[in-house]
């Protein structure tokens, strides 16, 4: 009897270390992304604010009011401009028409596959947006390149008499839109099929179309989901750089023109990381500030959504 008490007491201390084993495990997993992310903010502050390592500090260059106010950005002429609202304005194009096309079309294809289209259709939609989502995004940037530039940006632009250029902030935001379509519609699908099905029936029970119960209840219901599907995609087209620097340039141009040349601000990164730059001078140490820039960005964004989210949860709740 004492053996056999003896053997349950080892074997419950093997599993108390088994579990404190795997629970240590899954903290270690989850504390790499925090430390990944603190690693970064530590990067982006001390390249561009205090120069550690060597380098020239940007900011100690560079003022930040000159840097947020200057409507020029051209470091590698003479002593360097380094106005980011070029920059800042193409990311905001870009940006703003990926929205206007990748949002509404996206939510249009989550209702339709959630409350309209039969299990077989659903089947065959869903892996075929999944594969446009797999497109490395440079090819998106040719595709931009060689069709949606020559064979729509430039007649509808022909037509209206608008001067357009072969780079263009609408051809970029076009492709970007394109892009996160799938991340829209795949997200905002699964939230609005985890709305129960009780809410349908009773507005069927009321009379209502199926209109009217994907517009009046399903959406409403699933809106916390929805937002956050959109925000994500948002925050996709803005860190986007591959295809807007194939189809929109790499010229800042603070201009409210979208059919002209633009250069946003990962665009620019890349620009100036294949510079001849010398590394740690302020032209180079610029990247580390528009990174800095992009990153506050984010990071607000993020900040925003969050309390965009619970607010509607306390609505819906």
């Amino acid at each position: 009897m004492k053996g056999q008490r003896h053997s349950l007491a080892a074997k419950a201390s093997g599993r108390r270390i088994w579990e404190s084993s795997i629970e240590f495990s899954l903290f270690s997993c989850a504390l790499v992304s925090v430390v990944t992310t603190a690693a970064i903010i530590f990067v982006l502050f001390s390249e561009a604010i205090f120069g550690l390592g060597g380098s020239v500090a940007f900011f100690q260059e560079v003022s930040l009011w000159h840097f947020l106010t200057d409507t020029k950005w051209a470091p590698q002429y003479g002593e360097g401009e380094f106005g980011i609202l070029p920059l800042l304005v193409g990311t905001m194009w870009v940006t703003g028409i990926a929205a206007l096309i990748g949002i509404p079309f996206g939510l249009a294809t989550a209702v339709y596959l959630s409350e309209y289209a039969s299990p077989r259709t659903r089947r065959i939609i869903k892996p075929l947006l999944e594969i446009l989502a797999g497109i490395p995004t440079v090819v998106y940037g040719y595709f931009a390149l060689v069709f949606i530039t020559p064979l729509v940006i430039e007649p509808f632009a022909r037509f209206f008499g608008i001067p357009v250029d072969t780079f263009n902030a609408v051809s970029a935001g076009l492709v970007v839109g394109i892009m996160i379509i799938p991340m829209v519609s795949s997200l905002s699908e699964d939230v609005l099929r985890a709305v129960p099905r009780g809410l349908r029936e009773a507005g069927y029970a009321l009379g209502s179309t199926r209109f009217d119960v994907s517009v009046k209840v399903v959406i409403p219901a699933a809106l916390s989901g929805i937002l956050a599907s959109f925000l994500l995609a948002i925050s996709r087209a803005l860190g986007e750089t591959m295809a807007v620097n194939i189809a929109g340039g790499v010229r800042p141009t603070l201009t409210a023109n979208p059919f002209e040349q633009i250069c946003t601000m990962t665009s620019n990164i890349v620009a100036m990381a294949g510079s001849d730059a010398p590394a740690g001078s302020v032209q180079y140490q610029s990247i580390y500030a528009v990174a800095l820039s992009l990153f506050a960005i984010t990071f607000a964004m993020n900040v925003l959504s969050q309390f965009i989210l619970n607010k509607y949860r306390e609505v819906y709740q």
